[in-house]
Order: structure tokens, then C-alpha cells, then sequence
């Protein structure tokens, strides 16, 4: 089957960006380096392009209440232009996947949307079509995940970066500085209508990295606009100042440094069965509201866990990577690295584990296997951060 690509694959292409498969998709891992990038993101702003993540949208007299029933958060409790993030989970309460609902603004009917994974889109919808006819709901469901272009633009710099280019939008319109403002009060998992670069988008503070920044929802066909309103083009010849365009590899090490879950990796309903108390992400479920897996999920919540995702650190050189077991330091096995890297901002080596919990305290003194080999290495709160 051959893979999806997003809308702006050959420009990334003609800027130098090397590709990887993710989730069923041809995306860019990285233009300059993961390094270069990921301290841009840090130090100042980087631009990812996205637009593998999934739309879904729920409207209709039901729609919140579907939505609610297959969430794990409370969509009630969203008034228009907010935001949540929320499990879905099966009977069993194991994460099936983790999303960002939202609640659009009263301009568009108090419509909900909702961001499934990579390659999750398809899923997402059968499974808000099946519950909605089981249930006899009234609501629609639509897969728009090929209406949207999505654009993260992320670091300290974001918010002047954004208020500048809506600014000049309302400038050559007429129109007063009032979009920059509102780009400056949106609070954090606040979503809004902002003309960028002169196209209609929704525009959320929103995003994977731990730092400041927005997540853009364009029309996949207007997604060069706002593209090159920010990213700088490459072009060693040009007066090019723009912001550092960045690929899955560097979010994929900031959002380790953050302690941020992936899809397939730091839980999976087949590979890396875990519920949202062992993954670390109890707060995003709300057991006084009802939804799929909800009364397991009590029970786990009485009853506590047996294993607990937890940050390490390596001691000794070399880097924990997804799949290499996590010893006591008597040689017995007692865990998995789910994701791990080495930290460009710390400068040490990182990963995420489940651990039993009597090995999950701060400071525990652990073993992690890379190639063969017995590695020094110590639990450490997560995040790795304090952003």
C-alpha cells in the first residue's frame, strides 16, 4: 500500500529534508539535524509539519455526548474555544489512543474536533460511527483528516512570531492589531479563528514539545501560504530569516525530554497493553463522568498499580532505545525502554520505562541492556525538564 504524504512533500523534499514511514505516512525526520533543530525549539522557534495527525469532526444534537462517551476527560466541561486532552480506552480501560478534543469556536456551531494519531484516522471514525449507531446517537462524523494541513510552531519565540504575521494581515486589510492581541491572550489549550498569512485557519495553543507555542489547522491546498509565511527556505542566497523548519526527529527527542507519550510505543492496545494510571496520565481521567472503560478504571484507581512509567537516566555510556530491558542490579529483568534517546538539551542519556513500582521512587539505583551490554542507570522523576 503506498504511503500517505502530506501536502507539502516535494517542497520539503526540494529543502533537503531526508523521509521516514510514520504511522502510514512519507514524513520529514529532519532538514538540517536533529540537534539544530531541537535547540531551535528550545532557544528560540521551530516549525513541524504535522499534517500526518488525524481530524476527526463530531457535530449534531449528540455530538458531545458521543464524544464524551468514548473519552476519558470531560467534554462537557469545554466552552467553545477550549481544548482538552483525553485517552480513548477499551472496556478494559487500555489506552486504545491519546487525543486533544476540541470545542471550535461559537462561529462554528459548537462543533467538536478531535486529533487522533498518525494513521489512527480511519480507526477513529469507525469507532465513533459503530458506538454512535449501537447507541442510536445523532450525530455526524467525518474524517477531514485530508482537509487539514497542520503546521506546530513551537519554542519561546511562537507567540511574536504568530502576532507578527497576523498583525500584517490585519494591517493590509485595514483592520487593527486585534488578531496579534488575540494570538497573545489565546491561553494555554485555547483554540481560535485568525486569518494567517491571509489564510482562514484555526489556530491552538497547543502542542508536543514542552515549550511554549501553537498548533495551525490550514486548508490542505493553501498549506505553502502559511508555510512560507514562517520556515526559512534554505536558501544560502536569500535574505532568509525564517524559522527553523524541523522533523519528527526532533520532536521525537523533545518530546522525550518532556516525559510525552507515543502512540505505538509508550502504549499500544497489542504490544504495550497500559492503562492511564500506569502511563502516567491518570488526570485525564474523569471516573464521575461515563465512558468506555470507565468502571475498570475505578477499579484500577482503588486499587493502584503494579507498574508505573517512569523516566531513567543512564550513568554509564550509551543510549537506552525502545525495546532494551531494564534490569535490577542483580541481572533480573523488570522492564522494557519504551522510548529513549539522548538528551540534546541535558546532554545525557534518557528513556521511559515501566517499572514494578517498588523500583519507581526517584533516585533507584537500575540496569538497562544495550547491545548485550549491563549499563548504570537511575529512575528519575518525570519530566527530565521543568519547562
Amino acid at each position: 500500500m503506498p504511503l500517505r504524504t502530506p501536502p507539502l512533500r516535494e517542497r520539503h523534499a526540494d529543502r533537503g529534508a531526508s523521509f521516514t514511514e510514520f504511522g502510514g505516512w512519507d514524513m520529514p525526520v529532519e532538514f538540517d539535524s536533529i540537534r539544530t533543530e531541537h535547540a531551535a525549539v528550545r532557544e528560540s522557534a521551530g516549525i513541524f509539519d504535522v499534517s500526518h495527525m488525524g481530524e476527526t469532526a463530531v457535530a449534531g444534537p449528540d455530538a458531545e455526548r458521543l464524544t464524551q462517551r468514548l473519552t476519558t476527560n470531560d467534554v462537557t466541561a469545554l466552552d467553545p474555544g477550549e481544548a482538552q486532552y483525553a485517552m480513548l480506552t477499551d472496556d478494559d480501560g487500555i489506552i486504545v489512543d491519546d487525543t486533544v478534543v476540541y470545542r471550535l469556536p461559537e462561529a462554528r456551531d459548537h462543533e467538536l474536533l478531535f486529533v487522533p494519531n498518525a494513521g489512527h484516522d480511519a480507526e477513529a471514525h469507525d469507532r465513533w460511527t459503530t458506538y454512535r449507531d449501537e447507541w442510536g446517537l445523532d450525530a455526524t462524523v467525518y474524517n477531514a483528516t485530508e482537509d487539514y494541513a497542520m503546521f506546530a510552531l513551537q519554542g519561546p519565540d511562537a507567540e511574536a512570531l504568530l502576532a507578527e504575521a497576523v498583525a500584517g494581515d490585519a494591517a493590509e486589510d485595514g483592520r487593527s492589531d486585534g488578531d496579534a492581541a488575540t494570538v497573545r491572550d489565546l491561553p494555554r489549550f485555547g483554540i481560535t479563528e485568525l486569518a494567517v498569512a491571509g489564510v482562514d485557519s484555526l489556530v491552538a495553543r497547543t502542542g508536543y514539545t514542552g515549550e511554549d507555542g501553537f498548533e495551525l489547522l490550514v486548508p490542505w491546498d493553501d498549506a505553502g501560504t502559511v508555510w512560507d509565511a514562517f520556515a526559512d527556505s534554505g536558501d544560502e542566497d536569500a535574505d532568509d530569516s525564517g524559522v527553523q523548519p524541523c522533523g519528527l526527529g526532533a520532536r521525537d527527542t523533545l518530546r522525550i525530554e518532556m516525559g510525552y507519550l507515543l502512540s505505538g510505543q509508550d502504549f499500544d492496545p497489542e504490544d504495550e497493553p497500559r492503562n492511564p494510571y500506569e502511563a502516567g496520565v491518570g488526570f485525564t481521567v474523569k471516573l464521575d463522568t461515563e465512558f468506555l472503560g470507565r468502571d475498570a478504571l475505578e477499579r484500577v484507581q482503588a486499587e493502584g498499580v503494579d507498574e508505573k512509567l517512569v523516566g531513567i537516566r543512564l550513568i554509564d555510556r550509551g543510549v537506552p532505545r525502545h525495546g532494551y530491558d531494564v534490569t535490577n542490579t542483580d541481572g533480573k529483568v523488570i522492564g522494557t525502554v519504551t522510548s529513549g534517546t539522548m538528551s540534546p538539551t541535558l546532554e545525557e542519556p534518557i528513556g521511559l520505562a515501566y517499572l514494578p513500582v517498588a523500583y519507581a521512587d526517584p533516585g533507584t539505583n537500575v540496569r538497562v541492556m544495550v547491545r548485550g551490554e549491563s549499563k548504570k542507570a537511575q529512575t528519575r522523576t518525570l519530566p527530565f525538564l521543568d519547562r
